[in-house]
């Protein structure tokens, strides 16, 4: 089941899709439900991955700036060291 969802593109956008389109046998609806599906996924990943982040941080488990510039300072040298856990 699908539902109707109207947009507003700039007049450039719109025939840049209707090129598309036109080009690979699709409607410009299917293009752009696509595009939207994709760009939804997209974002849900990364949200869910900075709340992740964040509940990490809020548990302890963040390494402090001072370990990771200290590691990247190392990095070229004779005593390079390993990445901070």
């Amino acid at each position: 089941m699908t539902e109707t969802l109207s947009i507003r593109l700039d007049p450039a956008t719109k025939q840049r899709l209707s090129a598309l389109a036109l080009h690979s046998k699709r409607s410009a609806s299917f293009l752009a439900a696509e595009a939207i599906t994709a760009y939804v996924e997209q974002e849900e990943w990364q949200l869910g991955e900075m709340q992740a982040a964040i509940a990490e941080l809020d548990a302890g488990k963040g390494v402090s700036h001072e370990r990771v510039a200290d590691w990247v300072r190392s990095w070229g040298t004779a005593t390079e060291k390993k990445a901070p856990r």
